[in-house]
């Protein structure tokens, strides 16, 4: 039996995974440890994510900010080790891929401890993408790897991992999004943004783009933004920027009229948008997911995803950074013609109970 887990998150995406597994082991009376490694810290949002997620706060935080990804990754692997030799925990448990998660990974079975991956499996097949590296390195670290599909099961066994280390567990980050749906109430948005009219609310797309591949590149992001002026013409666009990436525009001095242009939104904030949304263009891989799950087009701006039953079987098309395929899709979907999804097996809210079951 497995007596102390200690789970670490950087990110996030990583947030969302995680409360349903600290719930789900918390109703087992598992002794359990968070660490937040600060990655990614933003005071405001991250002091909302644990207020809506009903998360504890953490047990420990690194504080280890921004910075190169070598730098990031030391600076991880150092707290890290002596968190661990601190607190001795049975079983580390890590999410996703950022680089936390590979820090995190690293440091315990440097010293013995064994290390289970949450999101195990996924794969793009694009090792340009350093979330790709991170995926690759902490499955082969892993001794437990928790898939969200059978996609990743293939993957894994592809690479040699023993049959027994893998369990196909469904999706985590869709356990959240099942809890908090009914929470999502989008009259307070709607209403900032201006999305209603006598009718009720009119219909908009949802757009998200955060990569540098897309937001980067001077040549890329006016492409996007002046694509997106012209689909705002027959839709509108709400488009939370990140602080960044609006820095970004405003250096280069490119124009985004016709385009509802918001401040980043709380997850709950950005769930009750999303669930309404006519369509949503993204690079997001958790919000080919979500979309997946509420049925809601999905035209994502890459050339690849890690998340591939997203397109077998949900709602979501690879468009590439072909900004005339966009505008294209985006007429298909207009017209009524939207990709049909289904949502993938055992993306059903219990993933965290049958990763709790299996590790107690």
């Amino acid at each position: 039996m497995t007596r102390h887990i200690l789970h670490v998150v950087g990110a996030r995406p990583n947030f969302m995974k995680v409360a349903p597994v600290i719930a789900a082991l918390d109703r087992r009376g598992v002794q359990q440890t968070l660490v937040h490694t600060g990655q990614h810290y933003d005071a405001k949002l991250s002091d909302e994510i644990f207020r809506e997620l009903d998360l504890p706060e953490p047990d420990i935080n690194l504080g280890v900010g921004s910075g190169s990804h070598a730098e990031q990754t030391a600076q991880v692997l150092l707290g890290m080790e002596q968190v661990l030799l601190d607190r001795r925990p049975d079983l580390v448990l890590v999410y996703g891929d950022v680089n936390s998660t590979v820090a995190a990974a690293l440091a315990a079975v440097k010293i013995g401890i064994e290390v289970g991956h949450v999101e195990a499996g996924l794969r793009s097949g694009d090792r340009t993408m350093p979330e790709e590296i991170n995926r690759l390195v902490t499955d082969r670290l892993s001794t437990r790897l928790f898939t969200p599909s059978e996609d990743g099961d293939a993957n894994l066994l592809r690479e040699g991992v023993p049959a027994e280390w893998i369990h196909c567990v469904g999706n985590v980050m869709i356990d959240t999004l099942v809890r908090l749906l009914r929470r999502a109430n989008p009259d307070k948005m709607l209403d900032a943004l201006s999305l209603r009219d006598g009718h009720g609310t009119v219909p908009f797309a949802l757009v998200t783009l955060h990569r540098p591949s897309n937001v980067d590149d001077e040549g890329s992001l006016r492409g996007l933004l002046k694509a997106l002026a012209e689909i705002g013409r027959d839709i509108r666009i709400v488009f939370p920027m990140h602080p960044r990436t609006r820095a970004r525009v405003e250096a280069m001095g490119i124009e985004h009229r016709g385009i509802t242009v918001a401040d980043p939104l709380s997850y709950l904030e950005f769930l009750s948008l999303q669930k309404l949304a006519t369509l949503v263009i993204t690079d997001s891989g958790g919000i080919q997911e979500e979309t997946t799950y509420l049925g809601v087009p999905c035209l994502t701006m890459r050339e690849n995803t890690e998340r591939p039953v997203t397109t077998t079987l949900g709602t979501n098309l690879l468009i590439g950074r072909d900004t005339a395929r966009l505008k294209g899709e985006v007429a298909k979907i207009l017209s009524g013609s939207a990709r049909k999804g289904s949502i993938p097996p055992l993306w059903d809210g219990d993933a965290a109970t049958r990763i709790a079951a299996l590790l107690v």
